[in-house]
């Protein structure tokens, strides 16, 4: 029987101004719990809320973990294999 492997998990990527509010974290600590909320949204693009807004684009979600108070807005790309991170409040 051949091994059962994990689904795929899709890649971060990051806005500008997301990439500006990423070089400002100096924390190990919120940089800890950045990775947990990202690795949380990469393997499943689903878990966060959907923002009200513009059909036109890409759907808009939200991911906030009360634990590690961390907020990230992404969309997820049309062959959901891309997460686009719009915003990160640590």
């Amino acid at each position: 029987m051949p091994p059962q492997h994990s689904p795929r998990r899709a890649r971060i990527a990051f806005s500008d101004s997301a990439a500006k509010q990423l070089e400002n974290i100096t924390s190990e600590s919120e940089i800890h719990a950045l990775d947990r909320a990202l690795v949380v949204v990469s393997v499943d693009p689903d878990v966060g809320e959907p923002i009200p807004g513009d059909t036109a684009g890409p759907q808009l979600r939200q991911y906030t973990d009360e634990i590690e108070a961390v907020r990230v807005l992404y969309f997820v790309t049309a062959l959901r294999t891309v997460v686009v991170v719009a915003y990160i409040e640590v």
